[in-house]
């Protein structure tokens, strides 16, 4: 090999080494340990749907750390879809305005069933 291609190599490899670190590293993504929601405004937890069972019991739910000051815990919740409950976990988020909170859904037994009624926004109580 001549004297100029083994240079060249030499400073070759540790660039495309660099090169291929960086674009694996590119690919991670920090993510939050809770799922993420798209809307925030307006949103229903449970809609009002009608199961013709009662729901299980809720789940207990390891509370992460806020991601940051202002964020309010929307426990988890069952929902029905699918013809069968589903989890919905808890999860952090920030309320659409000062002022306002998190006010919880439920479950009512009544004469077409059991009626789930959504969580909601709204001025604190």
């Amino acid at each position: 090999m001549s004297l100029i291609s083994q240079l060249s190599t030499r400073r070759l490899l540790p660039a495309l080494l660099l090169g291929g670190a960086a674009a694996l590293l590119t690919g991670c993504v920090v993510a939050p340990a809770y799922p993420a929601y798209s809307t925030y405004g307006n949103e229903v937890m449970v809609g009002d749907v009608y199961a013709p069972m009662a729901p299980p019991p809720l789940r207990n739910e390891v509370i992460p750390v806020a991601p940051a000051p202002g964020y309010v815990w929307i426990g988890g919740s069952w929902g029905w879809g699918g013809g069968r409950y589903n989890w919905n976990p808890g999860r952090w988020s920030m309320p659409p305005r000062p002022g306002y909170g998190w006010h919880e859904g439920g479950w009512n037994h009544g004469p077409g069933g059991w009626r789930g009624h959504g969580g909601h926004w709204g001025p604190r109580r």
